[in-house]
């Protein structure tokens, strides 16, 4: 009987150990970390960063300050892909002129070792956490940015747009294992801001350029500028564009995110003039918020056509709709060119 007992004993602690075993670590969180919910999901993580990290950066100066204000990228079939297909390197760079800086790994997956790139991501983010910086990163479930919040043995715990049905953690050795295979990980941390007049200076300088001279931001099939405007025109005079996978869900995408864009542009341009104070830019200024404004707008038009949550087939066959929607996207190309002609006296001033 004893014997029974001390064997019941020892089976009893082998099973705890193996019970303590799989017992999943607490995971390490920065509690107050999250997006912002913006329709521009990358603005929004970097926001929320900003946000945990305690600095005082309008969003509107985020936005115009990264340039991001002043981007558009239109996809000939209307993709989705959009908002986040373009090269974000200059955007990255003008970080500093705001007061915060990166720390970051990007690859290609069929580039490069991926098991090692992705060690390399994990090892980052836990050591940054570790210290209280925040972190985001790409496609952490959909192909969006997340803010990262946390990890414990498994992986990431995060934050962002459309949540539900989601299971956390995503496992750290499966990051970037999806069809586009990019992985994309980044650290903010405080840094110094630029003065006022070169942080201006510089935004409006990537604006011109990524709008007039888009090469080398820009990939095959999109194109930016008021050149996007005509590629988004034409999309629509095709009778034939909805019928391609996706295209509905890309336009109104295309049209939530560049709407926000712009009335980010107009508000960053006010906050500009303010801070610079300079006579001699006040009618420049006067003039590109102007238009901008009518850029901003004319885009909501095309918004209040197109509702988000519809899906209304007949909404994407109406003639009548499809031509205030192209007339509206005239007007917000025309209006766009100027704008730009605007930004360009500020420069030449700065």
């Amino acid at each position: 009987m004893k014997k029974f007992g001390l064997l019941l004993v020892c089976v009893l602690l082998i099973f705890t150990g193996l019970v303590a075993k799989k017992k999943k670590a607490e995971p390490v969180m920065l509690e107050q970390l999250s997006w912002k919910p913006f329709w521009t999901t990358h603005m929004g993580c970097i926001k929320g960063c900003l946000d945990y990290l305690e600095m005082d950066v309008s969003d509107a100066w985020l936005y115009g300050a990264s340039g991001h204000a002043f981007v558009i990228n239109i996809h000939e079939q209307l993709c989705p892909s959009g908002p986040t297909a373009w090269v974000t390197e200059k955007m990255i760079d003008l970080a500093k002129n705001v007061g915060y800086t990166f720390e970051g790994i990007t690859a290609y997956m069929n580039d490069t070792n991926s098991a090692e790139v992705q060690k390399q991501a994990w090892d980052m983010v836990r050591t940054a956490i570790d210290e209280g910086y925040p972190c985001y990163g790409w496609e952490l479930n959909i192909p969006e940015y997340f803010v990262i919040t946390g990890y414990d043995d498994v992986g990431y715990y995060y934050s962002g747009t459309i949540m539900e049905n989601y299971k956390m953690p995503m496992p750290w050795d499966e990051l970037a294992e999806t069809e586009i295979g990019w992985l994309e990980v980044y650290v903010v941390k405080p840094g110094e801001a630029k003065d006022d007049r070169t942080t201006v200076k510089e935004a409006l300088e990537f604006a011109l350029e990524i709008a007039e001279s888009p090469e080398k931001w820009i990939f095959e099939h999109y194109k930016a500028g008021p050149e996007a405007y005509d590629l988004w025109i034409a999309a629509l005079e095709n009778d034939t564009i909805f019928q391609i996978e996706e295209a509905a869900h890309g336009f109104k995408y295309n049209i939530q995110v560049w709407t926000e864009c712009r009335m980010y542009a107009v508000e960053f341009l006010k906050e500009a003039g303010e801070r610079l104070a300079e006579p001699e830019l006040d009618s420049f200024f006067e003039e590109a918020i102007s238009h901008y404004d009518t850029v901003a707008r004319s885009l909501k038009r095309v918004e209040e056509l197109y509702p988000w949550y519809t899906s209304k087939p007949g909404f994407f066959t109406d003639e009548a709709r499809l031509e205030k929607t192209i007339e509206a996207l005239r007007v917000a190309r025309d209006a766009e060119e100027a704008g730009l002609a605007a930004l360009q006296k500020i420069v030449d001033v700065l």
